[in-house]
């Protein structure tokens, strides 16, 4: 049995929706459901009455509520108090945030706070931006760097979970440069010879952003889809083989660019900016995260 299934199920009972739990716990309904089930199956008692609209609990559902909230209060607060006792004692501050963040963005700026601020013990989960997002809500870390677009928000509530932008980064495509130094490849491409297209992953927030910026192209773009993948260092490697054409965060490339091998290819109509932010838990702080907040507050 894992705790987060009390959460659920307690999530599940106060909303009485499923739709609205999933949404709030950072999970699909599917998962949800599942997780509830697994409960079910633990306890041996069916806690939700689906044939009922709305959700409703059932009798057992009605008295596993009282107890868990009982429990979890009781082992969350055990949870903070050991936890207070090791930030205290290590004072490592936990990161959570892309791939794509910890690759790029992340060494060069821990640098500058280094410099600035002093050096710190940290440590980095780098994953997907659900996986990061459900990482820092779970309190398994002290603060979240993430991409922010706004047309493809990371949606959590402000009074609990305030952020501070640490910088801006463009997102446009890259092509590799030819031995005569120009791209590979150019667009808007033709119908008869569409560029090749290399893309992020369903699941990548970035991919979602591509998509945004697909879709308010002022000009058709002929392109043919050759590969995908969730990393964008994994797309970037591909574009300098040759292989097409990429969408790519500016700190990504900038290496790159710099040494000739990438260019930016298409105007400023294909290009989106997006806010790298960090977050804290306004619960869940230990002296070294205030720390370094009151002076990422004067840096921003």
């Amino acid at each position: 049995m894992e705790f987060n299934w009390i959460e659920d199920f307690l999530s599940v009972a106060e909303t009485g929706s499923f739709t609205r739990s999933a949404h709030a716990r950072h999970l699909t309904q599917p998962a949800l459901s599942r997780r509830i089930r697994a409960l079910e199956h633990w306890l041996g008692a069916d806690l939700i009455d689906r044939g009922s609209y709305p959700t409703r609990l059932t009798p057992a559902g009605e008295l596993f509520r009282v107890e868990a909230a009982a429990i979890l209060e009781r082992v969350n607060a055990a949870r903070a108090l050991v936890r207070r006792h090791a930030a205290a004692a290590r004072q490592a501050i936990r990161f959570a945030l892309p791939h794509t963040l910890s690759l790029s963005f992340f060494p060069h700026w821990l640098t500058k706070v280094h410099a600035r601020y002093g050096v710190f013990a940290s440590r980095v989960v780098a994953g997907n931006v659900h996986d990061a997002v459900l990482n820092f809500v779970e309190g398994n870390s002290d603060l979240l760097l993430c991409y922010y677009h706004p047309a493809q928000p990371i949606e959590l509530d402000a009074k609990r979970y305030p952020f501070l932008r640490l910088g801006i980064e463009t997102m446009r495509p890259y092509a590799r440069r030819d031995r005569a130094r120009k791209p590979q490849f150019t667009l808007p491409g033709t119908a008869s010879a569409p560029v090749p297209f290399l893309n992020f992953s369903p699941e990548a927030y970035l991919r979602r952003v591509v998509d945004r910026i697909l879709e308010a192209s002022p000009v058709r773009l002929h392109l043919s889809p050759q590969h995908e993948t969730a990393m964008a260092e994994g797309l970037k490697n591909l574009v300098l083989e040759g292989h097409g054409i990429a969408f790519l965060p500016q700190s990504t490339v900038a290496g790159d660019v710099r040494k000739g091998r990438l260019a930016a290819i298409g105007d400023a109509s294909l290009a989106a900016e997006l806010d790298i932010r960090v977050y804290k838990d306004s619960r869940r702080e230990h002296a070294g995260v205030q720390r370094l907040w009151a002076f990422l507050e004067g840096e921003a």
